[in-house]
């Protein structure tokens, strides 16, 4: 029965070592999660970034192309390579 004890308590330290200190143990397992968190933590960041400089991409895009709008249809201007044709309704 002593043999058995003793048998048993050594296999239960020796799970409580690979519990612990192992490669899949407690400790490595929270150095683990505490990298994931950083890591969310800097994707998160990036996201906010790039939807800031998509946002600002679109401004640039749609404030131009107001720009060249403006500028055809107010002062009649046209690109090197266009030629302006203009129709006039026939009237009865």
């Amino acid at each position: 029965m002593r043999l058995v004890t003793l048998v048993l308590l050594a296999l239960l330290g020796l799970v409580h070592y690979e519990l612990w200190s192992s490669k899949g143990g407690v400790h490595n397992v929270r150095t683990l999660r505490a990298q994931l968190n950083t890591q969310l933590e800097t994707n998160a960041q990036a996201r906010q970034v790039n939807e800031r400089m998509a946002t600002e991409v679109a401004d640039l895009r749609d404030g131009l192309e107001m720009v060249e709008e403006r500028a055809r249809g107010e002062l009649g201007m046209l690109k090197a390579d266009e030629i302006l044709v203009q129709l006039n309704p026939m009237r009865h």
